[in-house]
This record gives structure tokens, sequence and C-alpha cells, in this order.
């Protein structure tokens, strides 16, 4: 697909918040019926997380119509984030502030056209933080989802499973720069 995609960033969430709900329901739509990825599970966790320091979203548009989204917060060393990683990260890790990728999602015709990896790369573009997370799961798309983070750097550093709804979660992570 040959297209001029716009990245915008956005450092408060009502602006985008209808954005992110139209093209979180698209991404997910196969998921929608589980709990766990339901829209208003994730509008719950969208606006408990743009509380959260350093909250910030990119979206992704092409011809004004928004096609992907990402979005990120920091975690410090208390922070739910890392009590829910087992094994324990190590302390390089979780004794300073990081940043944490909550969220990333992309409409099917703009998969595979690098649209990911550029809001990812203008997510962390300024962040000062030394290291960025993700959580993934690992059976998302066959085991390619996982694939794609580690060809973008990241290592596995343990499992998360954030609520009982939800899947086992594989936690990543890498050097922001």
């Amino acid at each position: 697909m040959t297209s001029t995609i716009e990245l915008r960033t956005f450092h408060s969430l009502e602006p985008a918040r209808q954005a992110l709900l139209d093209v979180y329901a698209d991404v997910r739509a196969d998921l929608l019926h589980l709990p766990n990825y339901a829209v208003a599970t994730f509008a719950e966790r969208l606006d408990r997380h743009s509380e959260e320091p350093g909250w910030v979203a990119v979206l992704a548009y092409e011809q004004g119509e928004p096609v992907g989204y990402a979005y990120a917060n920091t975690v410090d060393s208390e922070d739910r984030w890392w009590k829910r990683v087992s094994p324990a990260p190590p302390a390089e890790y979780t004794n300073r502030n990081v940043v944490a990728l909550k969220e990333i999602g992309v409409r099917v015709p703009w998969r595979g056209t690098g649209t990911a990896r550029r809001m990812h790369d203008a997510l962390l573009a300024e962040r000062s933080e030394p290291y960025v997370s993700l959580m993934v799961n690992p059976l998302a798309g066959d085991g390619k989802v996982h694939r794609l983070y580690e060809s973008w750097g990241y290592e596995d550093i343990g499992r998360s499973q954030p609520s009982a709804a939800s899947p086992v979660l594989t936690a990543m992570i890498r050097p922001v720069r």
C-alpha cells in the first residue's frame, strides 16, 4: 500500500480519545468478545493510563482518518507494572523510571507498511528514560508480534498477567535509544 502517513502526538487524552477507541475496536475486532479486550475495558484502562505520569499517544493518520495508535507512560520502581512481572526484573531496569509502551495497534490495511515502527519511534523520540518496556501476548499472530518486537531490539525479561481476564504476557525491554 502506497500511502502518506501523518503522525500526530498527543499529551492529553481528550483530543485523541475517540480516535484511540475507534482504531482499537477495529484492530481488536476479533477479540472484542473477550472481557479483557472489550472496548469498555480498554476505555477504562486508557482513561486510567492517561492520568499517569508521562502519558503520551501517537496516532497515525492517512487522509485525516486514524489508522494506528501507540501510547505509553512512565513507570517507576513502585509501579504495578513491575510488581506483576515474574521473575522479578533486574534492578537495572526497576530502580529508575522507564517508559511503558501500553498499547500499539495498526488497522489491517496498514500492517506491514512500517506504520507501527514509525509510531513507536516517534513515541520514544523525546523520552528521557533509559529503557522502554512492553508486554506482549506471545500467541498474538502465532508469535509474529513477539518476533517483531524482538526485531526492534526488545528482549524477554519475564511473564506477567495484569488481570485474571488477561492472557499471560511476555514482558520485554530495550534501551530507548
